[in-house]
Formats: structure tokens, sequence, C-alpha cells
């Protein structure tokens, strides 16, 4: 049996067929799957606490994804009070490169050259601004956050050339 003390500020809910559990904060919230064949998942208070069937083969596979649940709901609950953040910087030599933010994605422009911009996808509720070559992505969820900078640093780097002299791309300076 495992727990999660959670802050006086967070408030948990599970839903009704205990598949979902919904931290909600000061900033937001967010949602984490439970499957209900290993873990079954409570709120007593300000606390959850999650108790792995004691299935015998699964047992192994229970507590693992017990302790995993918890070690997400965890970060999930820092995310909704605090906030997740990560800074990017734009960096080229060759060809000057342009972003844009037009609705869910980011646009690319003339990274090497292209004609064409790349597009890359702004996952979940993450907020993303770009000011001149710095680009900031903040949200609730880090999962959420971190494939939004994984997106844009992906499609930025080019494949099949040397990477010592086509350095041009976005990438990450700090996170938060």
């Amino acid at each position: 049996m495992y727990d999660l003390e959670l802050p006086k500020d967070i408030k948990a809910k599970i839903s009704e067929d205990g598949t979902v559990i919904t931290l909600s904060g000061k900033l937001g919230s967010t949602s984490k799957i439970v499957n209900r064949m290993l873990i079954e998942a409570k709120v007593e208070g300000s606390k959850i606490v999650f108790e792995p069937t004691p299935n015998g083969k699964l047992a192994k596979k229970a507590d693992l994804a017990a302790r995993s649940l918890v070690a997400e709901l965890k970060s999930a609950s820092v995310g909704v009070e605090q906030g997740v953040e990560r800074d990017m910087k734009i960096l080229f030599a060759h060809f000057p490169i342009s972003v844009d933010i037009k609705a869910k994605e980011v646009h690319i422009k003339n990274i090497f050259g292209e004609k064409f911009p790349r597009v890359a996808k702004i996952v979940g509720d993450t907020k993303v601004t770009v000011k001149g070559q710095d680009v900031h992505i903040a949200g609730v969820d880090e999962y959420d956050v971190g494939q939004t900078a994984a997106n844009l640093h992906r499609l930025s780097s080019q494949r099949n050339k040397d990477g010592r002299v086509f350095q041009d791309g976005i990438y990450h300076v700090h996170e938060d």
C-alpha cells in the first residue's frame, strides 16, 4: 500500500469508474490514467491511497505500477501548484530562422533555407511564446511541456549533415 500526501492547495478527484485521477491546483488541472486491473486508488482527506492488487503473477507488476503512479502524481502536483517551464534558444549561422505561433502549431520558417515551414504541434494546454531568439514554453503538465519542447527540437534538426558544421536549430537552454 502506497500513499501520496497532497499540499493544502491541491484537490484530487477520482472518476466514478476509478480509471482517471485529476489533480486541481491554482494554475490548472491535470489527469493521469489508472490501470484498474493493477491498482485500486482512493482519496482519503488530503491523501491518495494506492493499493496494488495482490494477484499472484501480477503482484510485482502491480507494485511497480503503483510506485510509478505515485511518482507521476508527485510531479503533477508540483506542476499544478508552481507550473513547469522550459526555455529554448533559436540559433542560426547560415539562414535566419523565424518562428511563428498559429493556433496549436509552431511554424519554423527558413530553416536551412527551406521554402516551406516546418510545423511542430503544441501538446495539451501548453503555452509557447517567442521573443526574438528566445522561445519560452510553459504549462501545468510536465509531459506536455516536455513533448512540445522535444517537437520543436526534433523538427529543427538537420539529417544527413555534419552536426559540427550545421548547428542551426532550436536548443534547450533552461528548464524549471
